[in-house]
């Protein structure tokens, strides 16, 4: 997988004030900005699990800890249906 390298500044007083070990922080950053951007549609749920370095399962499963909704439409669900039984 191609990735491409973007800093975010993120102030010394807000680093020292996380209650994380300085090895986690990364990773838990990245997983609160993809929950963000999921939750207000800005990336899809597959984009958004890649951007927080989990499966979908983990992603899936942090969501429902978070309540926030998954976007899945009437419409997703009728070409998952169609895919399943397609595929048998």
């Amino acid at each position: 997988m191609q990735t491409d390298v973007i800093s975010l500044e993120i102030p010394t007083a807000v680093l020292r004030a996380t209650k994380l070990p300085a090895q986690e922080i990364q990773h838990e950053f990245s997983k609160e900005l993809a929950l963000a951007l999921y939750q207000r549609k800005v990336l899809s749920l597959g984009k958004a699990r890649l951007l927080a370095r989990m499966t979908r399962w983990e992603f899936e499963d942090l969501l429902g800890k978070r309540r926030i909704p998954r976007h899945y439409t009437a419409t997703d669900l009728e070409e998952d249906i169609q895919y399943g039984l397609g595929h048998q």
